[in-house]
């Protein structure tokens, strides 16, 4: 089917333009820009909203295998349609861990078979995510695994971890780390400082996360991977990150949502919904984390979704698992930076959609002649209150649950087929 949308506020990552204009998309592609209807399109009236391109998010935790009841295929597919985000990068933090091409092939087949996106697969880095003994990284590549991590297990085997980054180097694979070092962190539940001290939580303090960060970066400039870190939270840290690009090393950095639109003040008390891995920082260092995404010296956004059922998110703040539901409320978070003038629409789709793309080699995230035709039509204006039993997601932990918001997602279309319509 070929699709003319009109009147459409275009959001075009790559030239950072925000203009009016039309688009049309034949075969799955986008076949053309600001023409006129080809004969026999149908015609999508945009009304002025916004056409971007689909959301490709970095760091999505589903269930399958071991925990379904959290989250399956088909519900965060559902979820990420609903919100706007039509490429999943799914993170290998599964029990078992998707360590072996049979594991990764099964649920690359399942996503296929259940969700209405796009879902591609990261793999472990090491066996079992245990830090010991590298995964068949060769066999998982041609598995199709997208980039290798342990997610936020950190191994403490620093010797295991070079030889594991060397064997990426020799085959160019993409190596994502969680900076954060593991001793420092351990058994922590907030940053640490004079809202921990009252509030009587262990906490780590930011520099664990420079800390990680700069072993990371000896190993980068030993072995010459290509590395990227999950997430950058700490102003301390940004200054190694800027050498560490100075000096030519193939290196790129991400952020979650949550860490560059709450702080630590928000955990409240004992406010289990906003316990994150790493902890909420402080707003001075959130705002400096707005700044380097703006700047460009952080490149990806995600969501780092992390479904949690109710009993484990119900415990007192120590026990309590870490992590949100995140798929829906990406977008309308999102908003929130360029309603208080910090990111321009642009500025955030480059972070949310072209450069996670570019990093992992996928042709999404673009507005461009032959890109796949991955769009999401939104209003950023549209206010709602959130609802977290509305969430399509098997899990309801979001920490903006009640929260006034703005950013509704209109239509959701993967490969030019439309998977999300609202009212429907």
């Amino acid at each position: 089917m070929t699709l003319h949308f009109l009147n459409a506020r275009l959001i075009d990552p790559e030239t950072l333009e925000d203009r009016n204009g039309s688009l049309t998309i034949a075969n799955g592609v986008i076949a053309a820009l600001d023409g006129t209807a080809p004969e026999g399109a149908q015609i999508v009236d945009c009304g002025g909203k916004c056409l971007a391109p689909g959301i490709v998010d970095l760091g999505v935790k589903i269930g399958e295998p071991g925990e379904r009841h959290r989250e399956s295929f088909r519900s965060a597919g559902l979820a990420a349609a609903a919100g706007g985000v039509t490429t999943i990068i799914a993170r290998p933090d599964t029990h078992p861990a998707i360590d072996t091409p049979e594991v990764l092939e099964f649920v690359t087949r399942r996503a296929a078979e259940a969700s209405p996106v796009r879902i591609r697969h990261m793999a472990a880095l090491t066996k079992g995510r245990a830090g010991r003994e590298m995964t068949e990284i060769g066999f998982l590549l041609d598995a199709g695994a997208v980039a290798f991590t342990d997610a936020d297990a950190v191994s403490t085997d620093t010797k295991a971890l070079a030889r594991a980054f060397t064997y990426a180097r020799s085959l160019g694979a993409l190596v994502i780390c969680h900076p954060q070092e593991p001793g420092l962190s351990k058994g922590s539940a907030v940053t640490s400082g004079k809202f921990a001290s009252l509030r009587g939580l262990p906490g780590v303090h930011p520099m664990a996360e420079r800390m990680g960060f700069d072993r990371d970066m000896g190993l980068v400039e030993m072995t010459g991977v290509r590395y990227h870190a999950d997430q950058v939270t700490s102003a301390r840290t940004l200054p190694a990150l800027e050498r560490a690009k100075a000096n030519g090393f193939d290196v790129t950095a991400g952020v979650s949502i949550h860490h560059l639109t709450l702080n630590e003040i928000d955990v409240g008390d004992y406010r289990t919904f906003f316990k994150f891995t790493p902890p909420l920082r402080s707003e001075e260092d959130r705002l400096a984390v707005v700044d380097a995404v703006g700047s460009g010296l952080i490149d990806v956004i995600a969501s780092m979704h992390t479904p949690a059922d109710e009993e484990s998110k119900r415990l007192p703040f120590e026990e309590a698992a870490a992590g949100a539901v995140a798929l829906e409320t990406f977008l309308p978070a999102a908003i929130r930076l360029y309603h208080s003038g910090a990111l321009t629409l642009p500025q955030l789709w480059r972070a949310m959609a072209l450069n996670p793309a570019r990093r992992l080699g996928l042709p999404q995230g673009r507005l461009s002649l032959g890109a796949p035709a991955d769009l999401v039509l939104f209003d950023p204006d549209a206010p709602f209150v959130l609802d977290r039993f509305t969430l399509r997601s098997k899990s309801k932990n979001t920490p903006f649950d009640g929260s006034r918001m703005e950013g509704k997602v209109l239509a959701t279309y993967v490969g030019g087929k439309r998977v999300f319509a609202a009212g429907e």
